[in-house]
């Protein structure tokens, strides 16, 4: 009979801080470089029916000694019930036998898991005398976002739009919490102003042009993970030393698609930024560069989060236990 751990949403909560998922994170993307681990071909599809997306992401990661699938997806509808838009779970097997060894929620660990891979990126690509931090988008996992983004510079100011204003009230509060200084602005007004962009919404126009940025600033753009989805102008990966999580995901269904699309970059000009993490490229060259992180979203995050959601669940004795 095979024993199933059962870590659920409120107990995510309870062991995986943004630490844990920064160091889980920046462990998978720099064990993906090293070619020891490896996410399998998403699966990712409108289901023609409450305007849900679902699918699934998977891999392998040997050097982690994990293995699983990533179940879920989007429903706008959600938040008129009281959910959460995104939804998941995180199906874990065991590498050397195939058996089902754990359920974890996904919902949180995703949003944490996101904010990490947002928060791994300015941490080895914006300037070190970053203080501005520029948010574009107000939902669910803006937040998220903030809170993990304000730990890797000493940021004494967030300025934010959102399409829909009247939710950047939440953005308002994180940073007063924070101590950070909060202002609403139009988007030129965000690009002028940011040292550090963090672009999350699920937008399929581009809501940064490029001649707003900057030089020397670093965007992060995590909400683009869909073919036809489109956070900002594609001339900007031009300008930009262009970074993501995975090529292949980048180039696809990434923010880097429309901009390799059109011809204006090729996949060899985005880098992994396991390259970066394990010293094998510079990052950023110079402080007037501008760097871009394509945040994806890959199946190996979610995995990784869940594991170590299994591991201090189970040390705490929180996990549930259920037998096959």
């Amino acid at each position: 009979m095979n024993e199933v751990l059962i870590v659920g949403e409120d107990i995510c909560q309870q062991v995986v801080g943004q630490a844990d998922a920064f160091a889980a994170v920046e462990a998978v993307f720099a064990a993906m470089h090293r070619g020891e681990a490896r996410n399998f071909p998403v699966v990712r599809e409108a289901l023609g029916h409450a305007e849900a997306l679902y699918g699934f992401k998977s891999g392998f990661d040997r050097a982690g000694h994990v293995l699983g699938v990533k179940s879920g997806g989007y429903w706008p509808g959600n938040i008129e019930r009281g959910l959460t838009n995104h939804q998941s779970t995180v199906f874990l097997f065991d590498p050397d036998t195939g058996q089902l060894s754990a359920l974890v929620g996904g919902n949180y660990l995703t949003a944490v898991r996101t904010a990490a891979s947002s928060a791994v990126s300015i941490a080895y690509l914006a300037r070190k005398d970053a203080r501005v931090l520029g948010m574009v988008g107000a939902g669910h996992q803006s937040t998220f976002q903030l809170r993990a983004a304000a730990v890797q510079r000493a940021f004494e100011k967030v300025v934010a739009w959102n399409p829909h204003p009247e939710m950047l009230p939440r953005l308002a509060a994180v940073a007063e919490e924070l101590g950070l200084e909060f202002e609403a602005v139009s988007p030129q007004e965000l690009g002028a102003q940011a040292d550090v962009i963090i672009t999350i919404t699920s937008a399929f126009e581009p809501l940064l042009q490029a001649d707003w940025i900057r030089p020397g600033t670093h965007l992060a753009c995590m909400g683009t993970d869909t073919k036809g989805k489109m956070e900002v102008d594609p001339a900007l990966l031009v300008r930009a030393t262009v970074f993501t999580d995975e090529v292949a995901q980048s180039v696809t269904i990434g923010e880097a698609q429309h901009a390799v699309a059109q011809g204006l970059i090729r996949a060899d000009d985005v880098t992994p930024i396991g390259a970066v993490i394990n010293g094998n490229h510079p990052g950023r060259g110079k402080d007037a560069d501008i760097t871009l992180f394509d945040g994806t979203g890959v199946g190996l995050q979610d995995l990784a989060v869940a594991s170590v959601a299994v591991k201090l669940a189970s040390q705490r004795g929180l996990a549930g236990r259920a037998a096959l």
